[in-house]
């Protein structure tokens, strides 16, 4: 099966060709083609993501992307097929709130051809509900042209199979023991995911306020660092342990002992906030508080995920989202898990998977067209913003 995969939930936009052999879970992955480019440095200003700029950047890119991934699966065949005037109406009424993105596309269909794609998998959330838009009606566009099925993806389905995803070794997802537990850290979603089975969620956990990389980001404004914020704090808490910096505020550590398997975050920003008050501080009071706050966010969602495992009994961790991109993360996490519960095993991702991309949402296109849950009609896709997993 080939598929053509769009992302653009946030702040990337992505699309992907990538070829399944065989049926999910077994099959082989092959990455024919990949075209990403990340906005971070057009919204760093604001110090986090700015929907409408966005949605506009993503409206810009989608065909150069497509372009790029076709070019790279040497798929990209010049001179075009007459499409009809039905055809050309269809797309304009689908794409009629990005004037843009249809001129590109109808520029585009006069120079090459699109191959023949066995469904298109896009990400229709959760996410920025503005760019959703942007890539679903893509998409759907597209479909029209070869009248190709487009499967609806849950993003964060994706980051779960892009932690399992192999493709050094053998190209393949993982074969994991169940019960599972997803412990997804992101910009937008922190959430513990108990997984019965292959395709079965249950959010057992989430933050009841910030994000962890929310969060990360907003600490990183404070502290007066780069966006994303996430990099930034890592780097300079890395120097604050290698310089053995003493602690610069005893910083609380929100629901650590909490009855349930919730997190907060936003108690733990305000308290940097009151840390760093009318005060200049220097380098090393930086690098010293960068590491008090990662370390307060560790050890809740060290201790929140080891007491998922043992109340679900789960065999395997599944670490995902854009926050599992963290060395001091990963380090902390599996060096814990095998001390305290040695018998579980711990994926990440690849950390070309870590961050929002296209070959994530091809694996859960797939695992949907496998088990025929392609979109029936392909107008009634809908972007939903919040779109949960326990819903998928």
């Amino acid at each position: 099966m080939r598929i053509l995969s769009i992302e653009t939930s946030c702040d990337e936009t992505a699309v992907s060709v990538v070829e399944a052999e065989g049926e999910f879970p077994q099959a082989v992955y092959t990455v024919l083609g990949n075209g990403l480019l990340s906005q971070s440095d057009l919204h760093a200003p604001y110090g986090g993501v700015f929907p409408t700029l966005a949605k506009r950047e993503h409206a810009k890119n989608l065909v150069p992307m497509m372009q790029q991934a076709l070019n790279e699966a040497e798929l990209l065949t010049t001179g075009h097929t007459e499409r009809t005037q039905a055809i050309n109406e269809t797309q304009c009424e689908i794409l009629a709130r990005e004037p843009e993105l249809y001129s590109q596309l109808q520029t585009w269909l006069n120079e090459y051809e699109l191959p023949e794609i066995d469904c298109i998998a896009v990400t229709n959330g959760p996410g920025l509900a503005p760019a959703l838009w942007v890539g679903v009606n893509f998409a759907k566009a597209l479909a029209v042209l070869n009248d190709t099925p487009v499967v609806p993806v849950n993003h964060m389905e994706g980051h779960i199979l892009a932690s399992l995803y192999d493709a050094v070794e053998d190209d393949q997802l993982a074969a994991i023991e169940f019960p599972a537990l997803a412990v997804l850290l992101s910009g937008g979603h922190t959430e513990l995911v108990h997984m019965s089975s292959w395709g079965s969620y249950e959010i057992v956990g989430q933050t009841r306020d910030d994000a962890v990389g929310e969060a990360f980001d907003k600490v990183a404004r404070l502290l007066g660092l780069g966006y994303p914020g996430g990099p930034e704090i890592e780097k300079r808490a890395a120097l604050a342990r290698k310089d053995n910096l003493p602690e610069y505020i005893e910083l609380p550590r929100p629901m650590l002992h909490s009855n349930d398997l919730d997190l907060s975050f936003s108690g733990l920003k305000t308290a940097v906030r009151y840390a760093v008050a009318e005060k200049t501080l220097t380098e090393n009071e930086v690098n010293a508080l960068a590491r008090d706050f990662s370390d307060a966010v560790l050890d809740v969602v060290e201790h929140k995920t080891v007491a998922a495992i043992e109340q679900y009994g789960s065999q395997t961790v599944v670490v995902g989202g854009g926050v599992s991109a963290s060395q001091q993360l990963r380090d902390r996490l599996t060096n814990h898990l095998h001390k305290v519960l040695p018998e579980v095993t711990v994926f990440f991702p690849p950390r070309e998977l870590s961050t929002d991309n296209s070959i994530m949402i091809a694996l859960a296109g797939h695992a949907h067209a496998e088990q025929g849950r392609q979109a029936a009609s392909t107008g009634r896709i809908q972007a939903e913003g919040n779109r949960s997993l326990s819903n998928n």
